[in-house]
């Protein structure tokens, strides 16, 4: 696609033999469909909004063509921001239901920034979000936890931020490398060096790297045995040897892959999860066979449901929800290469892996040469 005020195009992805560019810009469709009045893209209809799966509907609209919905996904963003740097944990037709500060969804604004700048090239808009990334960030590099990993929350009463949360979650502090490599992108194209995200930063990716046990075991959720591949702190053989660990726990063949190990449910949005790390680490032949086995959850019309549970064969719960065909445009376009940014999973474009210096877990300095990629 052409926008009259950027210098950037380009065009609706389509994966072959899998879904056509009409068909992931349905889905687009499907979810500017759900957004409400104030810019925020809900889990479905009257749901839920947390600025995380906010942020990455903002992302899919742009790649599906709904420019003006991803416009306005991040004026919300700008808007509902408070001082701190943090946004409420969940939000409902705009009252708050949870005013806690989760770190990971307030991280991810940075990765929706950079690749709005990738596929748009509107330093306008950079400028403009620049003050709120670099407030978010603040305020997660701030919950950093002295081995390394980042505290997952802090609570609100009545008179503001109160107790801190002080486990760390594997699956949202590896999303959160990922916001740090691109906030770090962002403060080099303004020229505002953040050398505090950069120390942070390498202190993180150690502990995703060598440090997975100390994070709050999650283990039976899929999300904790693919993301610290998706987030890009684990890469060459040991991203290879994780993703081999628990594939057959995990994936159901011809359908996809499980929220939960102990649960015969299998979700979109994690399947989709799978298939960018999968393609992030060059393995696209199972990538692209994931994505195509997902592709029962789809409706005519574009929506997904949100899972399918076995043997019963039937879709579960009875919503589409917008995270799930957010995370299907997305991978469309990691796997096509079709978009500027469709490289924001595997790292393409993102600020070189952070240094392991100033380590306080009493293991040797590592080398960033030494990060298999």
């Amino acid at each position: 696609m052409t926008l009259p005020d950027s210098k950037r195009t380009w065009r609706i992805p389509a994966v072959e033999g899998v879904l056509t560019s009409q068909q992931v810009a349905d889905t687009a469709a499907s979810i500017a469909a759900m957004q409400e009045p104030t810019g925020a893209v809900p889990w479905a209809p009257g749901e839920k909004t947390d600025v995380w799966n906010h942020v990455e509907g903002a992302m899919a609209l742009l790649v599906g063509g709904e420019v003006e919905a991803a416009e306005r996904a991040y004026a919300w963003c700008a808007r509902t921001q408070r001082a701190d740097g943090s946004w409420p944990m969940e939000i409902v037709v705009d009252e708050i239901k949870d005013a806690s500060g989760e770190t990971n969804m307030s991280a991810y604004l940075a990765v929706g920034v950079w690749h709005h700048w990738l596929l748009r090239g509107d330093r306008a808009f950079v400028n403009r979000m620049w003050p709120v990334v670099r407030r978010a960030l603040d305020f997660v590099v701030g919950m950093q936890l002295p081995w390394g990993g980042i505290a997952w929350s802090q609570e609100w009463n009545a008179e503001g931020p109160a107790k801190v949360n002080e486990d760390g979650l594997l699956a949202g502090s590896s999303s959160i490398y990922q916001a740090l490599r691109a906030g770090v992108a962002l403060s080099e194209l303004v020229g505002d060096p953040q050398l505090d995200w950069e120390l942070a930063g390498g202190r993180l990716g150690h502990a995703l790297r060598h440090h997975r046990d100390l994070f709050l075991d999650k283990s039976e959720f899929s999300m904790d045995w693919y993301y610290p591949v998706l987030g890009g702190a684990v890469r060459g053989n040991a991203a290879v040897e994780l993703l081999e660990s628990e594939w057959d726990t995990f994936v159901i063949p011809g359908k996809g892959i499980k929220c939960v190990v102990q649960n015969n449910w299998v979700t979109g949005a994690e399947t989709c999860e799978l298939v960018m790390s999968l393609d992030a680490i060059g393995d696209h032949e199972r990538a692209l066979e994931q994505f195509a086995n997902m592709q029962h959850l789809r409706e005519d019309d574009g929506r997904y449901w949100t899972g399918w549970v076995f043997p019963e064969d039937v879709n579960w719960p009875d919503e589409q929800t917008t995270y799930t065909a957010a995370a299907v445009i997305l991978a469309a376009d990691e796997l096509s290469r079709t978009t500027p940014g469709s490289g924001i999973m595997r790292g393409d474009t993102l600020a070189p892996h952070f240094e392991e210096i100033a380590l306080e877990c009493g293991c040797r300095t590592a080398d960033r040469a030494a990060i298999r990629r």
